[in-house]
């Protein structure tokens, strides 16, 4: 073979470039990519054609509106906490007004045309939020990571920005004026009132198109504040357990849990990073919380389950298991909890 032609063929393949994150080799990020410990392999592209041709993809409404609308105080002394939608809430904690993966588009897409639509508003209109002091993004996946509802908060509100490595490239790319306050696994950020933010590890994965597939890190959040600890999950598959025992270990069992029930069908595709009810109320009791909100699910149609699935589903593992309905709540758009006495 001609000498060129063969030192052509046996150069090895060029190393993607991480165009979000530079950072060192960890126990989570190989140098490019980031990845969950023990973390299965990667769906293939056959994998997602095989889903796509098989798929028993239930029916869903065009229109599912809330019973509920929530008009919040401008503060709470306490602890609140409504989910707005999807993975949105509204936390109020110690006079400190706090957003979770805040999405108000009509999409959870990357165009405006096509894509998962929802099926009924915000539970809280953009224009009754209360002062938003801070903003917590789990990962970059677009019914969690929305750049359009951040600019509008960031003209309305000026919030602190928070998320895990990587997505602070995301968000400048887009909005430069934006400062976001990056941060890895274990890492702590003070959010005043006496409340600190904590980032722990979560089952999932992140990619916005692509080419970009985990090169973003995601996380959930574990906040302490003066009103108990609240752990909220963006996405997460179970996994061995361990991220939840890990929690209760190292900062007790929370008072509040947000953990999402939807998006897990079907189980052979969606179970590495999408937790089904009967795995939720398995985390709910390995993090041993006073009280469980389920959240992810009838607002955005993303996988093959039912609209009334998750909350059916979780109702029975819940008496599977012995818990009172009342500990793990499938909240519904506008559904507010508060502690009792």
């Amino acid at each position: 073979m001609n000498r060129k032609l063969f030192k052509t063929f046996s150069r090895p393949a060029p190393r993607p470039r991480n165009p979000y994150y530079q950072g060192p080799v960890s126990d989570h990020f190989d140098g490019v990519r980031f990845f969950s410990p023990n973390q299965p392999p990667d769906k293939s592209l056959k994998d997602l054609l095989r889903w796509q041709m098989q798929r028993d993809r239930k029916a869903w409404p065009q229109s599912h509106p809330s019973p509920f609308v929530d008009k919040p105080p401008a503060s709470v002394p306490g602890l609140r906490s409504v989910l707005i939608g999807h993975a949105s809430f509204l936390i109020q904690a110690a006079g400190l007004n706090i957003l979770t993966d805040p999405v108000f588009s009509e999409r959870a897409s990357p165009v405006s045309f096509s894509g998962p639509k929802r099926v009924n508003p915000p539970g809280i209109a953009f224009e009754d939020l209360p002062p938003v002091h801070a903003v917590l993004i789990t990962h970059n996946h677009y019914d969690h990571l929305d750049l359009e509802t951040l600019g509008r908060l960031w003209q309305r509100h000026r919030p602190r920005f928070i998320a895990p490595l990587g997505n602070d490239a995301i968000i400048r790319a887009e909005h430069p004026e934006i400062p976001v306050e990056a941060r890895d696994w274990g890492q702590s950020l003070d959010l005043g009132h006496g409340i600190t933010a904590h980032l722990t590890p979560a089952c999932h994965w992140s990619a916005r198109g692509l080419r970009d597939r985990r090169m973003a890190l995601w996380c959930a959040y574990v906040l302490t504040t003066p009103s108990g600890t609240i752990y909220h999950v963006g996405d997460t598959g179970y996994g061995d357990g361990r991220i939840f025992q890990d929690v209760r270990e190292r900062f007790g069992p929370p008072r509040l849990a947000h953990l999402p029930i939807g998006a897990y069908e079907p189980r052979w595709f969606m179970q590495p990073q999408h937790m089904n009810p009967e795995e939720a109320v398995r985390a709910f009791r390995a993090l041993e919380a006073g009280q469980a909100l389920g959240h992810h699910w009838g607002t955005f149609r993303l996988t093959d389950e039912g609209i009334e699935e998750p909350p059916q589903a979780l109702a029975a593992a819940l008496e599977k298991a012995g818990f009172p309905a009342e500990r793990f709540r499938a909240l519904r758009p506008g559904e507010t909890w508060t502690p009792s006495a």
